[in-house]
């Protein structure tokens, strides 16, 4: 019970973060700039880390919720909004 509870969390925290990144992609480039692979690659890389989870019952809830969150942090440094504002700041 306690490891389909600890998977079932990792599965809430990929979701809210997947959909958190995706409404501020969507605010932040529009419906015309929508970075498709990205989300994509944060899905597989979410899935990956659920299944991890689910394999190995030693690994805690806190460190795959934290791999995650620095996996969508590092997916979002990689967006054409996050680009132009670093160009931006460049020059």
């Amino acid at each position: 019970m306690k490891k389909t509870l600890g998977t079932m969390m990792v599965t809430a925290a990929v979701v809210l973060l997947t959909a958190t990144f995706s409404f501020a992609e969507f605010a932040a480039a529009g419906a015309g700039n929508f970075p498709y692979f990205q989300l994509g690659a944060l899905i597989v890389g979410g899935l990956i880390i659920i299944s991890l989870k689910h394999k190995f019952a030693r690994m805690y809830t806190n460190e795959a919720v934290g791999a995650f969150a620095l996996y969508t942090f590092l997916i979002a440094l990689f967006t054409s909004p996050v680009i132009d504002a670093v160009k931006t700041l460049v020059s």
